[in-house]
């Protein structure tokens, strides 16, 4: 589905900028606040108070707000939201209540209408990173906390979308699951999760996390494929995808079912030994990540990173604390590995390890996933110029990897 097919609902305005075509949302609006008293250090309320309410006033930008109680509240409330009631939902809480109120969408019976409300992303938790992603698309400087929140705010001021891509999942267990931020196995999965009991710390929570990990590194073996974006040779959905996938949602053209080798235009990683695998749709994954800095995510694609075993706990180290602002591709890593893909494969070998979604524990099982380009509209865009909504073509890429040097760290 097209995000331009939801223009036809009398919601959005339009506006001409340097990029093409950009949505626009009504003034005034109205919008629906989900917010998370709990996340990150617990103070989204006074803050909300504090740093939203005044300038949504200013911008005639009306709201109803509703407090979330429980681990899915979210995910429940949208599922039986009338969601005429509302120009668009934000979301002021970390990047996990957003992963439920998409996955809340898109198990309506009318999921095809539900995913084209807008939504928008008010950092209040401790990652932030479809926050801070969002503040990067806009040509903000990298900020974090109050700073963050103020943009972010901002941008839902101005009123104007942008269109994002959504990762759709499938598990071994049957189970599909739609991201909208990233898939983590392994170290980055290690540190997210483990380091819950430390929420309280906001983003420091990460930075403990990661020294008490590489204290105690760990390697997972799995073996990994993926789809190349410069390899892709069809998108058209075939009678065997439509047969084989329930009808809830897009249908998944580039994957054959788990239980099939994957197609032989697929690449497939001959290590099966890592450190970590991240697919990432966003710039972030953290206020202070800046994991992606290669350029504007393309519609359609993610980004694919994998560390394969044998890095150093220092190597590690040096490529985290690089990553605050991008440089960590210019440590010459060679067991760091990226390429740009719309699709892949991971078989986790003995179920080890964890997978993280969008920041939430999963099950650690096969799963394999592709991207769905421009499938669902954020309050974002450039605060001069917009991107188009139209998917633009995905250039041919191979895998950035470092040559071997004599010695490693």
């Amino acid at each position: 589905m097209d995000p331009v097919a939801c223009w036809g609902h009398g919601l959005f305005g339009f506006v001409f900028a340097a990029g093409g075509l950009q949505s626009l949302l009504p003034r005034p609006c109205r919008v629906l606040v989900l917010l998370n008293p709990r996340g990150g250090k617990g103070k989204a309320l006074k803050l909300f108070r504090s740093y939203v309410q005044p300038l949504l006033a200013q911008a005639d930008v009306s709201f109803t707000l509703m407090l979330t109680e429980r681990r899915n509240h979210a995910r429940e409330l949208v599922q039986a939201e009338e969601l005429g009631r509302w120009d668009a939902l934000v979301v002021m809480s970390g990047d996990g209540v957003m992963h439920e109120v998409v996955n809340g969408l898109m198990e309506r019976p009318d999921w095809e209408t539900a995913i084209r409300k807008p939504l928008c992303s008010l950092p209040a938790g401790s990652g932030n990173a479809l926050a801070a992603s969002l503040n990067h698309y806009a040509g903000y400087e990298q900020v974090t906390n109050e700073d963050l929140l103020t943009n972010c705010t901002r941008l839902l001021c101005g009123r104007r979308l942008a269109p994002m891509n959504l990762l759709s999942l499938q598990m071994a267990s049957g189970l599909r699951v739609f991201s909208v931020l990233s898939l983590a196995w392994g170290f980055i999965a290690d540190v997210d999760i483990e380091s819950e009991k430390f929420r309280r710390l906001g983003e420091m929570r990460f930075t403990l996390g990661t020294i008490l990990r590489l204290a105690a590194l760990r390697t997972y073996q799995g073996r990994l494929a993926y789809l190349p974006v410069g390899q892709v040779v069809s998108k058209m959905p075939t009678a065997r995808a439509l047969d084989r996938q329930d009808l809830q949602g897009p249908v998944d053209t580039h994957l054959v079912p788990l239980e099939e080798p994957v197609p032989s235009h697929w690449t497939v990683v001959p290590e099966q030994d890592f450190v970590l695998v991240l697919a990432l749709l966003h710039s972030h994954l953290g206020s202070e990540m800046f994991a992606a800095p290669m350029g504007h995510r393309e519609a359609g694609a993610m980004h694919l990173f994998y560390v394969r075993a044998g890095v150093s706990r220092a190597m590690l180290l040096r490529l985290f604390l690089a990553m605050e602002k991008g440089r960590h591709m210019e440590c010459n890593c060679p067991y760091l590995v990226y390429v740009p893909v719309v699709a892949f494969r991971l078989e986790p070998r003995d179920g080890k390890g964890m997978f993280a979604v969008d920041g939430e524990l999963m099950a650690s099982e096969t799963v394999q996933g592709q991207v769905h380009p421009n499938y669902f509209w954020m309050v974002g865009g450039h605060v001069e110029s917009s991107p188009s909504p139209e998917p633009q073509p995905l250039p041919s890429q191979k895998p950035q990897q470092m040559p071997l040097p004599e010695e490693h760290l």
